[in-house]
């Protein structure tokens, strides 16, 4: 028996372009946009998160850190610490634990700035046995692009500390 002339066989360019079509070009589209506007937004953010940058900033950093008690006195968060406490316990990693050596500011120092003033607040939101302490400070010394060096000053919440 022969084929009619009449046969159901569907021709592809003859049917259009039907639902899996578009859905395909629909995904292509939403993923490349979202992919734009994480790049574009990473611009405008200290974390760059999702951004691109054909080299890396030359950048380094280090910092002194010290808590300030109520009397206005200043120690260095590398000594005894009431409560127990010791720096490089509370905040780990990014370079954070050891922050008093120089080291590479591998996202860039506004990523580092924020990252470490976020530490700051952490850690005097976090101690809560340390009944001394009103805030603390810290001076950060950098080097930007080998230019420096020259230094910024942080500081975290301001803490309530019950009176003795």
């Amino acid at each position: 028996m022969r084929a009619s002339a009449t046969s159901t066989v569907r021709d592809p360019a003859a049917r259009g372009r039907d639902r899996g079509w578009w859905l395909r070009r629909l995904i292509v589209l939403a993923v490349v946009g979202a992919q734009i506007f994480a790049a574009v937004h990473a611009y405008g953010v200290p974390n760059k998160v999702f951004g691109w940058q054909m080299f890396n900033a030359s950048s380094d950093w280090q910092a002194e850190i010290v808590r300030v008690d109520s009397a206005a006195e200043r120690h260095d968060v590398r000594d005894p610490w009431p409560g127990g406490y010791e720096w490089h316990e509370l905040v780990l990693g990014r370079g954070l634990e050891y922050p008093f050596a120089r080291r590479h500011a591998s996202a860039g120092l506004d990523s580092a700035f924020n990252v470490f003033q976020h530490a700051l607040d952490w850690v005097a939101a976090n101690t809560p046995l340390d009944a001394e302490t009103v805030r603390l400070e810290a001076t950060v010394t950098y080097w930007d692009n080998g230019r420096g060096p020259l230094e910024r000053a942080f500081r975290s919440r301001e803490r309530v500390v019950p009176p003795r």
